[in-house]
C-alpha cells in the first residue's frame, strides 16, 4: 500500500524554496495544492514596474515550476485562484493567461484586492489533480 500521508515540496523544479514558512506544493490524496506564486523571476527580484502581462507569465511560470517538482504539470490544473491589485488589470491578465493556458481552462477565479506585496500586480495559486500518478 501506498504512503497516503501528504507530501510537502518546499522547493520548486528550479530548487528555490520560499521566502516563508510554507511549501512551493502539497500533495495529498491525488491533489496537488499549488501555493500562491508572485510574479517574482528565478533570480529572486521583483519588480512591479513590469507589465501586468508579463507578471502574469512570471507568476504562472512559477506556479508551474511548483507543479513540477510535485511530479504534476499545467494540464492537470482544476482550479486556479488569481489575486489582483487592480480590476483595470482584468484584460491583460486574461489575455497572458489565456496565451498559457492554450485550450486547456481549468475552473477559474480572479479577485481583485488591492495592493498586494511589494506593490506587484498579482498573486496566483493552483490545485492539480493528478489521480494516482505522480505525486
Amino acid at each position: 500500500m501506498s504512503d497516503l500521508r501528504p507530501r510537502q515540496f518546499r522547493s520548486n523544479a528550479a530548487g528555490i524554496a520560499p521566502a516563508g514558512h510554507y511549501s512551493h506544493a502539497v500533495a495529498a490524496g491525488g491533489f496537488v495544492f499549488v501555493s500562491g506564486q508572485l510574479p517574482v523571476p528565478p533570480g529572486g527580484v521583483a519588480d512591479a514596474t513590469l507589465p501586468m502581462r508579463e507578471q502574469t507569465t512570471i507568476a504562472l511560470r512559477n506556479l508551474a515550476s511548483a507543479l513540477a517538482a510535485a511530479g504534476a504539470q499545467w494540464t492537470d490544473v482544476v482550479k486556479v485562484t488569481a489575486w489582483l491589485a487592480s480590476e483595470d488589470d482584468w484584460d491583460d491578465f486574461d489575455a497572458a493567461y489565456a496565451q498559457f493556458s492554450g485550450e486547456h481552462r481549468p475552473a477559474r477565479a480572479a479577485v481583485p484586492v488591492g495592493r498586494l506585496y511589494d506593490g506587484l500586480r498579482l498573486e496566483i495559486e493552483a490545485v492539480a489533480y493528478v489521480g494516482g500518478r505522480g505525486a
